[in-house]
């Protein structure tokens, strides 16, 4: 499954063989078959649903150590500007090309594992925000908007081989948590 993400995130669905799974993760065909009986799109569902609890504890990580909604944008965006460049700007998401690549046009599991999987993270966001005390449709909104800023930032720094997108978004995501988000930080409230 770690092959699968690696290679989907990098090259995208279409793009990713099973043949290239098997290779990278030197595992055993009839093991792979036998733990995904369906084949290239079940483990491609794994691989998205192993990213976003990744990108679940990720958040929930940069939200311990964040003092405001504006802090954990800003941790949590750096975080994925850290990784594309450190990755030579060869890393996407693990759940778009799910959908970019027309996977979850093809099979109603798949489009429901990429609707699941990018709710996941947004309510996770979502939840810290309310906790930062944002009102609960305020951090929907701003969740939203960070995960779909993050996840253009990804696209755009990959075409520019720049980390300038992930900078741009992280700035415009900040102002905007600062300036609807209350002045005391959740830690001084306990």
């Amino acid at each position: 499954m770690e092959a699968a993400k690696q290679l989907i995130r990098q090259r995208g669905y279409e793009a990713t063989a099973f043949s290239d799974v098997l290779k990278l993760s030197e595992a055993p065909r009839g093991s792979v078959y036998f733990h995904f009986p369906g084949g290239k799109a079940q483990l491609a569902m794994a691989a998205a649903e192993a990213h976003a609890h990744e990108q679940v504890v990720i958040i929930d990580e940069a939200a311990e150590r964040a003092g405001s909604a504006a802090e954990l944008i800003e941790r949590y965006v750096n975080l994925g500007r850290e990784g594309m460049v450190a990755s030579g700007y060869a890393r996407g998401c693990g759940i778009a090309p799910l959908v970019i690549d027309g996977a979850a046009r093809e099979s109603a599991d798949v489009g429901e594992t990429s609707r699941r999987t990018f709710a996941q993270m947004i309510d996770r966001l979502a939840f810290h925000f309310i906790v930062f005390g944002i009102d609960q449709a305020a951090a929907r909104v701003l969740a939203d908007a960070v995960i779909a800023g993050v996840e253009g930032a990804m696209v755009t720094a990959r075409a520019l081989r720049s980390p300038a997108p992930f900078d741009a978004v992280r700035a415009a995501l900040v102002s905007l948590a600062a300036s609807g988000s209350p002045k005391v930080s959740r830690r001084s409230n306990a």
